[in-house]
């Protein structure tokens, strides 16, 4: 989910504390330590000052790892908050623990995912019913807080909050295998192997993407009604030595351990130099798809000269990253 949103559910948390006798809720101790132990994991997003290629590899992955929500998040802040506040090291550590875990659990539903399961597997758990940003979750929050100042228990806030989203995460899902069904119903003749639908910021409006035998299919869904695009010839095989080398580079590897379903083109820049361009099918967006890894090879030797992965929404932009990798 986005920063709004992990800092208010963690607002959400300290109200929820007013049930621990030991703990003064609103203290400025308290409230600061349980509001970042619901931003930590996503400390990570330093990472994006090294390079595309470091920051999607490695974002949600190790910090919100088993290893660092169960243990090495909850201990840290637990410490800290007993050296800098005083605060009883039992109970802070029950809330943190709650906090990074709800934080990690609430982004494996959204299309970026997360390595909840690592290090016992680095696969990317991604359930793409909720969007990153979501306009409903964001508005019963800010309910939440409403109706607190103005004076009812916390407590039982937070109750009803946290069932009319368990109730609201559940109708997504219903939402989402209900496309998939439509998709079958529109593509009779083709054999399909799997269907993404992914959420975008409008309620009734999905991402769709499905992998048939041979083709991809690209599309949208508006109130139930799906309208494809696009549709994509799967291509052949790179040649071998090619593929090793481009396999090598750095933007390669972090595009294909992030991107799920894409495809390539490979287009003529000199006659020294091919252009191959990996795309990710699952961010259409006004005709365009921002979300590609570039590199320019050299035609004679593999080698690839440039290299760029990341999101691309100029051309002219593209040209100016790729010169300066």
């Amino acid at each position: 989910m986005d920063t709004l949103t992990h800092t208010l559910m963690g607002g959400t948390i300290v109200g929820l504390a007013a049930i621990d006798p030991t703990i003064e809720p609103l203290s400025i101790g308290f409230a600061s330590v349980v509001v970042g132990a619901s931003l930590i994991p996503d400390i990570d997003t330093v990472m994006k000052m090294k390079n595309n290629a470091v920051y999607i590899t490695h974002h949600r992955g190790i910090t919100h790892s088993l290893p660092f929500t169960f243990f090495i998040w909850p201990v840290l802040l637990t410490a800290l908050s007993v050296l800098l506040f005083d605060l009883p090291a039992l109970n802070m550590y029950l809330w943190i623990q709650f906090a990074v875990f709800l934080h990690v659990f609430v982004d494996i539903f959204n299309s970026y995912g997360t390595q909840a399961l690592r290090p016992i597997t680095h696969t990317w758990i991604q359930l793409s019913v909720i969007n990153t940003i979501d306009i409903p979750i964001i508005i019963m929050h800010v309910l939440f807080f409403i109706l607190w100042y103005f004076g009812m228990s916390p407590v039982t806030l937070f109750i009803v909050l946290y069932l009319v989203m368990f109730i609201y995460y559940v109708t997504r899902f219903f939402i989402q295998s209900y496309l998939k069904r439509q998709v079958e119903h529109l593509l009779p003749n083709e054999y399909i192997k799997r269907v993404f639908c992914m959420p975008t910021i409008r309620f009734f409006e999905w991402r769709i993407v499905t992998v048939a035998q041979s083709s991809y299919y690209v599309g949208r869904s508006f109130r139930g009604q799906i309208l494809f695009y696009d549709r994509f010839t799967k291509s052949p095989p790179i040649e071998e030595e090619r593929f090793n080398r481009i396999k090598q580079d750095k933007n390669f590897k972090a595009f294909t351990f992030f991107s799920s379903i894409y495809t390539y083109e490979v287009t003529d820049i000199s006659e020294d130099i091919v252009e191959i361009r990996y795309i990710d099918l699952r961010y259409l967006k006004e005709g365009h798809y921002p979300f590609v890894c570039i590199m320019h090879v050299n035609r004679h030797t593999n080698e690839v000269e440039h290299s760029y992965t990341g999101w691309v929404f100029s051309e002219s932009k593209l040209q100016k990253k790729l010169a300066e990798n």
